[in-house]
Formats: structure tokens, sequence, C-alpha cells
């Protein structure tokens, strides 16, 4: 092994490497999705991004809201895993995975349109998301579809409902946001407006987080 100090890194930092194994052929990609397939979010949108916020930036947070608000937020990230998000989905035959990470939901969708070469009609108000969430964005006026959101599985299957059903009976939130096209047009409706997605961006946590 090998340890060095530098003033640089203010705090223990662990990098681990993961390694699994698949069969061949049983292997779901972020690139598989086909068109007419129902798009499908677990959980909700930006948890990872509202408890990292919530914890550095505590102290001003308490000038606007209560504790209780702030430690919901901060707590936020217990529900960081999606093993078993992942685990239903393949068992009732998901067509494509994608994990909502940094760039955010509105990241992970473009992703997945792209890599797959499918078009999405995506409903904006459909997306699940935590008030605290909202509220910590808009205090910090950033996009919360823009926010690293681990904890969150986007996913392109032919059953979104039955997939739904089975999500919601293991006790994980999850809703259909919209459907996979023909063609390349990613788009978001919202109350009727139709605008495009683009290629994701610097994260949103960067502008509260430096």
């Amino acid at each position: 092994g090998h340890t060095e100090v530098t003033r640089a890194v203010r705090q223990p930092v662990i990098t681990v490497t993961g390694v699994g194994k698949v069969k061949k052929g049983h292997e779901i990609k972020t690139s598989d999705a086909r068109a007419n397939d129902d798009i499908i979010v677990s959980k909700w949108v930006g948890l990872e991004g509202s408890s990292i916020i919530a914890k550095e930036k505590e102290e001003e947070l308490r000038k606007r809201f209560s504790e209780n608000f702030i430690d919901s937020a901060k707590k936020f990230d217990k529900l960081f895993s999606v093993v078993d998000d992942a685990m239903t989905a393949v068992s009732h035959g998901v067509h494509a995975m994608h994990d909502v990470t940094e760039g955010g939901i509105f990241g992970a969708l473009w992703e997945m349109g792209e890599s797959s070469g499918v078009g999405l009609e995506i409903d904006l108000k459909a997306i699940p998301i935590k008030q605290e969430t909202v509220e910590i964005c808009n205090y910090f006026d950033i996009n919360p579809y823009g926010l690293i959101s681990s904890g969150s599985m986007l996913m392109a299957a032919p059953n979104g409902a039955g997939l739904v059903r089975a999500l919601n009976e293991k006790g994980i939130n999850a809703v259909i946001v919209g459907k996979a096209t023909e063609g390349n047009d990613r788009v978001l409706l919202n109350n009727g407006e139709r605008r495009f997605l683009t290629p994701p961006e610097t994260d949103e946590l960067y502008k509260v987080i430096r």
C-alpha cells in the first residue's frame, strides 16, 4: 500500500473499487431502452445533493429552516442504496437502468436517451421530489433536477405499471414519468409547454459547495 500526507487533503479519503460478475447476455445497460418503454424513477431525485448541502451548509440553513427540517434532509443518506431497486427491476423485465448520480435526473435522462438512440417524453410534474429538496434548492437558487441524486434509479421497462407495483410492494417509492419514443427528440412536458433536454452540464451541487 501507499500512504501520503499533504496539506491539500484536509480529511481522510478512502477509495474503493468494486468488481462484479454477470452472466453473458444478462447484463442490464443504460443503453438498452426501447421505443414505447415506460420510463420509471424510483425514490426521489436530489436526495444526495440535499443531504450534502444540509450537512455542509447547516449553519446557513438554520437562518431559514427548523432543526427538524435540516435533520430530515441530512438523513436522506440512509436512502442512497439502489440494490433493492435494481434487483426488483431485473426480476420484472426491465430493459435499461441508470443510477441517477452527478448531473441529476436531467443528466440521467439525457444519457439514457442518447446511449439508447431513443427519444423521450417526460412529464416534469411527475418526477418525484421531496419537499426538503425543493426548499433547499429554492434557497440556494439551484435546479433540483440537475442535482446529484444517488438513491434514485432511472429505468425503462415495457410494463411500467407492473414494475411500479412491485417496487411499491417492497416499500420503494416509484412512479412512471414518461415514455421512450421513436426518433431523437428528448422533450420535457410542463403544463402544456414543451422544451428539449440538453446535454448535462456541471452538477448544481458545485454552485453551493465549492
